[in-house]
């Protein structure tokens, strides 16, 4: 198989996630030729996606329509545009362009999966962009100490150590699109993101994590660059394996794509200022638990550290290509 492969008999891939590291992600892979489907966290309560989604019973649209402008194929211009967020006016302030847009989508069309849909067209995105459950879900944290702590964006300002999250409706259909997507995909891809408000989130909405359990794909964990302060202080790659395995009781993953370059002292610095270092590479532990990991300089610092997209995404296409070659 080759970069020339032929349209129809693209591998598909499920992407899962929510936050900037999906994103950043995304920009990488629709340069590759993969059939995407993005499954999107709607457990977002916070800033301009919170108001909406409690003022218009709507899921919330901020991930989603970061996810859309990763994807689409438009002028710079406009993806500036749907991104740009309003500093004044009664109403508006606060509110992006974007998240305004799919609201309205969900008003013309009636229904906030067909709206995006239907905006997906309209901005030539290169792939589906699906959330994981068109009902609203609320994220729950309880914490070491016992205290349950309501609401995603909550969750990390609370000041403690996370034991589990769970979501309500703990029963909350998900989206069938979404069920259809991991049946049928070639190589089911988790991460980066926040581990515990952007991840785990989508794997506790009941059936996606037991249809990647049974899925035939070739299942990948891209592990974040960065600690997350509030939610994954002095984690280790292991350390969020185990998170996942405690919530979904499964191993999901074949592979794990982790950061071994070098963070400037400068960097680590600035955002030692915040609570956040590097994730520690704890190779011995992660394959002795049965993960195969792909390790490799995949960090780029402009104003923050994300990753480089077109090398990480460089990575997921090999190790997709050599799995539907092994299939045949």
């Amino acid at each position: 198989m080759s970069e020339n492969v032929q349209e129809g008999s693209l591998p598909r891939i499920v992407v899962i996630g929510g936050g900037t590291g999906l994103s950043v992600m995304l920009r990488g892979l629709k340069e590759k030729p993969l059939d995407i489907t993005a499954i999107v966290t709607v457990a977002d309560d916070g800033g301009s996606s919170g108001v909406l989604r409690h003022e218009l019973q709507i899921p919330p649209p901020g991930d989603i329509r970061n996810v859309l402008i990763a994807l689409a194929d438009v002028e710079p211009l406009l993806s500036k545009l749907l991104q740009h967020r309003f500093s004044s006016g009664a109403g508006l302030a606060g509110h992006s362009l974007g998240n305004l847009m799919l609201a309205a989508m969900k008003d013309i069309t009636g229904d906030f999966v067909t709206g995006v849909k239907e905006l997906s067209r309209v901005l030539a995105v290169r792939g589906r962009v699906l959330p994981a459950s068109d009902h609203q879900i609320i994220l729950k944290a309880e914490m070491k100490d016992g205290t349950i702590i309501e609401g995603e964006s909550n969750i990390p300002n609370a000041g403690g150590k996370i034991n589990r999250v769970f979501i309500e409706p703990a029963d909350v259909s998900p989206l069938e699109e979404a069920v259809e997507a991991i049946r049928e995909a070639d190589a089911i891809l988790v991460g980066p993101g926040s581990l515990y408000t952007s991840i785990l989130p989508n794997l506790l909405v009941p059936k996606l994590a037991e249809e990647i359990m049974r899925s035939e794909a070739v299942k990948i964990f891209v592990c974040n660059v960065m600690t997350q302060p509030g939610e994954t202080d002095d984690f280790t790659v292991s350390d969020h394996l185990q998170a996942v395995y405690d919530h979904v009781g499964h191993h999901l993953f074949d592979y794990v794509i982790v950061n071994n370059g070098e963070i400037p002292p400068q960097v680590q610095s600035k955002y030692a200022e915040k609570g956040a270092k590097a994730v520690h590479l704890d190779m011995e532990e992660v394959t002795r638990r049965g993960y195969k990991v792909i390790a490799d300089r995949l960090v780029l610092f402009r104003t923050y550290l994300r990753h480089d997209a077109a090398r990480l995404s460089h990575h997921i296409f090999q190790l997709v290509e050599s799995w539907m070659v092994r299939k045949r």
